[in-house]
Formats: C-alpha cells, structure tokens, sequence
C-alpha cells in the first residue's frame, strides 16, 4: 500500500514537473571506453574505479563531471533524488529532464540553476518496432568517441551519515537519426560546449539544450538481451542482421 501511494505522488510529481515520458526515454545506455581514454577526453582525474557499463540502468552509480569538481570523474546514481525527498524511492523515475520546462519545473529548477554535470557515455539504447516485435537499437557518435549528456545533480542527505550523489539526463526533440526510433533523445553536449554546460549563466546554458547533430550520428541493431538491466556483456553492443522492414517508431503505438 505504501508503495503504490508513494508510485502514484511520484508520477503527479513527473506530471507537473514536465518530465512524464511514455516510453521511457534514454533509460538505458553505455560507457564502455577505457578509464584511460576518458581521463584523456574529458582532462579530468578518477576518483574511484570505474568498471564498463554495456547496459547502464537507473538506480546505478555511473560517471559524471560536476560543475563543482570540473577536473574530477567520479560515480553518482542515475536517478535524481531531491534534496527534499522522504525516500530514494523518487529516483527510480526521476531519470530524465525535459529540455522544455527544466528551467520552470518545480523538481528540476534549482538543479538547472545550480548543479549541472556531465554524464559520460559512448551510446544509448532506444527500442523501436519492426515486423511487430520491439527491437533495442545502440545510437553512437559516427566516430564512436566518448561524449557527454547535459545532466543535474543533487545530494539526498536525509540519512545524514550517507549522503547520496543523484543525476538525471536532460532530453530534447529527436534528430533525424534517432527519429526514426523515438521522438525524443538525450542532449548530447558537443565538445567545445562542455565547460559552458557547467559554468555559464542559466539562460546561456538553456541555449546549448538542442539536438545533436544527426549526420554526427548512427544506429544498429542489437540483441534484445539488452531488454533486461541484469545483463551487461559486451555482446550487448555488437551489431546483429537487421530484418528489411522498416522500423517503426515506437511513439506510433502509444498516441
């Protein structure tokens, strides 16, 4: 009973705060590249050990670049908690911003204001519908070079003996690549624009809140293995044959 009061707050609280998504959207992606290569990428230093994520999942603790700690990576669950929250309960949905209304939502605002980061990845998983089944597919840069998502943060310190580090990942409109599977994708920060993401004023920072560039872009298919966050093997992200009919995006079945 106290789960299902504390589902139906959360979701009046998605609701008003402009982050209800159905499908979920970027609930799944990847950081699979070397420690190495991302301390070299993002000129940061590791603050703990970083394992590969073929298959990262809400609740996980995953990397991100603070704006209070721009020269550090270190690991924050995925799944904003505020600071006001009763229970980390809140995080389980709370692990998308909507680009839209992140600087007026009740849940988001301050974060938007105060406490943005940079949420390592080097793909995202998104499912579309081909010959009636749902398909996961990996969108990657063309390069497959590590990138970074706009993302918030906070501390959840109810338990003050424990604080917990919490982010979400701000979405945006779809470009033309990932379209084809979703309305909708995670804003992927270009390079040059990192450092601004995290420093500048908030309506300079709700500029850089737009689609990446599609042609910058691919997609594959990939094994449906994906479908479940207790599998996370590097064969998630190998490519499998694609059947010729064309994807059909999900958003088609749930209007």
């Amino acid at each position: 009973m106290l789960t299902m009061f504390r589902l139906l707050i959360t979701t009046f609280l998605l609701y008003f705060g402009g982050a209800l998504f159905w499908p979920v959207l970027c609930g799944r992606y990847t950081v699979t590249i070397d420690p190495r290569v991302l301390i070299a990428r993002f000129n940061a230093e590791l603050t703990e050990t970083i394992r590969p994520r073929y298959n990262a999942a809400p609740s996980q603790n995953l990397p991100v670049i603070s704006n209070t700690a721009p020269a550090k990576i270190h690991l924050s669950r995925w799944g904003f908690i505020p600071a006001w929250a009763k229970s980390i309960d809140h995080g389980y949905s709370l692990i998308n911003a909507r680009a839209e209304t992140i600087s007026k939502s009740r849940i988001y605002r301050s974060a938007f204001q105060k406490r943005r980061c940079l949420v390592l990845s080097d793909g995202f998983y998104e499912w579309g519908k081909i010959a009636g089944k749902k398909m996961p597919y990996r969108i990657t840069l063309q390069t497959e070079e590590p990138f970074a998502y706009a993302g918030i943060w906070s501390i959840w310190n109810v338990r003050k003996d424990t604080p917990i580090h919490s982010f979400s990942i701000v979405t945006t409109d779809a470009n033309a690549v990932v379209a084809k599977i979703h309305n909708r994708m995670p804003v992927i920060l270009p390079p040059e624009e990192e450092q601004n993401w995290l420093s500048k004023p908030p309506e300079d920072a709700l500029e850089l809140l737009k689609p990446y560039p599609a042609e910058l872009m691919k997609t594959y298919a990939v094994s449906t293995k994906v479908n479940s966050p207790k599998n996370d093997s590097d064969d998630l992200i190998q490519p499998i044959r694609q059947q010729k009919d064309p994807v059909k995006c999900l958003d088609e079945f749930f209007t």
